[in-house]
């Protein structure tokens, strides 16, 4: 068996958890996900199987679309309500809609991030949650990440016993952003301490929450014998980017992992390419780092197809 499973993550669970339940429902040991959710998050955890895990890093790459809420009036260790009260400020009464809608558009484009302290980014060889579970805060490397909208998607609720101001939002991201952190720095333009108080993820490396299962529908569909059905083939990862068909003697050379010229596959702004065979992804291939005129794999994926 191989392939893509987009799955349903629950709340409740860790994404690793997720894999686990899984490598059990299928039998299958070869497993991994794309994207981790954190426990307090639902939403569309792609997962690829068997040979489709080599394509894993190229689904990361993908858009993401999450839906979630942001609260005003207080900030939290982890930046979104599962983590404890670090400062708490009554919501100006004077924040209204447009100062939201005009705060949100100023994230859109290229943006600098610091990742949370709660989180899985590595420092010196530990996982930042790891320094922060013994109180330590240790200097964050920042990075560049795309926000391609970022819109409101509710009416303002304000809650006056708690002193506070929430609204549901709809963001479309490119790898590597934390919503956390976009909630918690939407804040800081208002002059408010803010959090993520709620999230989901809905689309993810092209799979849509439509097409996500759970579990237990992954257990019946093993259970009827149709989870094939299911699975979709590893070439949808790869569907982003710049593809040629091979012939049958192109075909031996690539799977053998030969070196090509790059001029008569890539264009001049493309690095990376996949090769296809019968409709099949054969091979990634990418400029080669000394010798920028030619090609090099990346990835051999398929070596056994007949010619």
């Amino acid at each position: 068996m191989e392939g893509l499973l987009p799955i349903w993550k629950e709340r409740g669970m860790t994404s690793h958890d997720c894999v686990f339940k899984l490598r059990k429902i299928l039998n299958i040991k070869k497993i991994g996900h794309s994207g981790t959710l954190d426990p307090d998050v639902d939403g569309v955890l792609p997962v690829a199987i068997g040979k489709a895990t080599k394509v894993i890093e190229y689904m990361v790459d993908s858009k993401k679309i999450y839906t979630g809420e942001i609260t005003l009036g207080f900030s939290t260790t982890t930046e979104d309500s599962s983590g404890e009260i670090v400062e708490k400020k009554p919501v100006d009464i004077n924040i209204d809609e447009d100062d939201i809608d005009n705060t949100l558009s100023e994230f859109i484009g290229v943006i600098t991030q610091t990742p949370p302290m709660y989180s899985a980014v590595k420092v010196n060889g530990r996982r930042l949650y790891e320094y922060a579970r013994k109180g330590l805060v240790i200097e964050r490397p920042s990075r560049k990440v795309t926000i391609y909208s970022f819109d409101r998607t509710s009416e303002v609720v304000r809650n006056i016993d708690q002193e506070t101001l929430s609204f549901s939002f709809k963001v479309v991201c490119g790898k590597g952003t934390y919503v956390r952190t976009l909630a918690f720095d939407v804040g800081e333009k208002l002059e408010s301490p803010s959090h993520m108080s709620e999230l989901t993820r809905e689309a993810s490396s092209g799979f849509k929450r439509e097409e996500a299962l759970t579990l237990s529908e992954v257990q019946v569909l093993v259970d009827e014998e149709r989870i094939e059905e299911a699975i979709f083939p590893l070439e949808k990862a790869l569907s982003h980017m710049p593809s040629y068909e091979l012939n049958p003697e192109e075909y031996i050379k690539v799977k053998d992992g030969s070196v090509l010229e790059r001029q008569a596959f890539l264009a001049d702004d493309d690095e990376e390419i996949v090769f296809y065979y019968q409709e099949k992804a054969v091979a990634i291939y990418k400029i080669h780092p000394t010798k920028r005129q030619y090609i090099k794999p990346a990835k051999i994926l398929r070596n056994k197809l007949a010619v």
